[in-house]
């Protein structure tokens, strides 16, 4: 199949992809990887009467390693974080659901903000946002503004960003306690598929075994992906055992809303996102057990 027609532009800069934005509005849409928007396209699903190129923007695509998390700027490509050693030790949960991403040749090309203004509800890297409380920072002709990932995402395939504006740069926060632990996993009918459901969890301990801290998502059983911090917040004082897992796990997917689909039915995704969730919590565990 072939899309529609369209216009074609070329920004060279940050400021002339906003002044685009800003003179063509709903009109317009920004390529970058283009791993998402492209087959949409082609599918009819999506018309833009422009395409914005934002590609050779190299502002957009720095990764900056900091004590207190990781700065990626939305045009960064999957494949640098993905191959990012430093990245990977400030904010793990971020390196491991990198993994998951399609395959490796849409990870060569697709961008970290790409992914996130798709705004799938299945996708990995908005459910690591969500659980992690990432802030987005937006840019247009009027100024500048920042979100945090529960205020960005909206619904499915839809977020805050106004016509006009670009997604410049997210900011990954670091759990700064010394021992802690995360894990991310999903099913889908094959790796690289887009995902049935998906779990993330992370849990900081101190020296003595104690949660410090914790946080348990789960992707494809809402409209946005779900971040559970008042359930995780349960394990926080103990020292973590599987019977505290499984119900913090069943709670969670009691609060689930999936829906029917042709891949699975809304029970099915349900009685998964318990299973992973709990798998997800037991990793992390784990994973923050071993920290020495």
């Amino acid at each position: 199949m072939k899309s529609p027609p369209f216009e074609y532009a070329r920004a060279a800069s940050l400021d002339e992809a906003c002044a685009l934005l800003q003179q063509h509005g709903d009109a317009a849409k920004l390529l970058a990887g283009g791993q998402s928007l492209v087959p949409m396209m082609a599918m009819r699903l999506l018309r833009p009467a422009w395409l914005i190129d934002i590609d050779e923007i190299a502002a957009l695509k720095s990764v900056r390693v900091e004590n207190d998390g990781v700065r990626t700027g939305a045009g960064a490509r999957q494949v640098m974080l993905e191959r990012d050693a430093a990245l990977g030790a400030r904010v793990p949960l971020l390196h491991q659901a990198l993994a998951w991403v399609g395959h490796v040749q849409t990870r060569n090309r697709g961008t970290v903000g790409g992914s996130l203004a798709h705004a799938d509800p299945s996708a990995e890297l908005p459910l690591v946002a969500q659980l992690l409380g990432a802030r987005l920072q937006l840019r247009s002709d009027k100024g500048e503004r920042s979100l945090t990932a529960s205020e960005f995402f909206v619904g499915p395939m839809t977020t805050a960003l106004r016509p006009e504006e670009c997604l410049e740069a997210i900011d990954w926060p670091a759990w700064l306690e010394p021992r802690v632990g995360s894990a991310f996993t999903e099913i889908s009918a094959r790796h690289g598929d887009f995902a049935m459901v998906s779990a993330a969890a992370q849990i900081a301990l101190d020296g003595d075994g104690r949660c410090l801290r914790a946080a348990l998502g789960l992707g494809g059983v809402g409209m946005t992906p779900l971040a559970f911090a008042a359930l995780a917040a349960r394990l926080v004082g103990a020292r973590p055992s599987e019977t505290d897992f499984d119900a913090l796990a069943r709670a969670a997917a009691a609060q689930c809303e999936p829906s029917d689909d042709l891949h699975a039915s809304a029970a099915y995704r349900r009685h998964v996102a318990r299973v992973l969730a709990l798998r997800a919590l037991r990793e992390a565990h784990r994973d923050a057990e071993r920290v020495r």
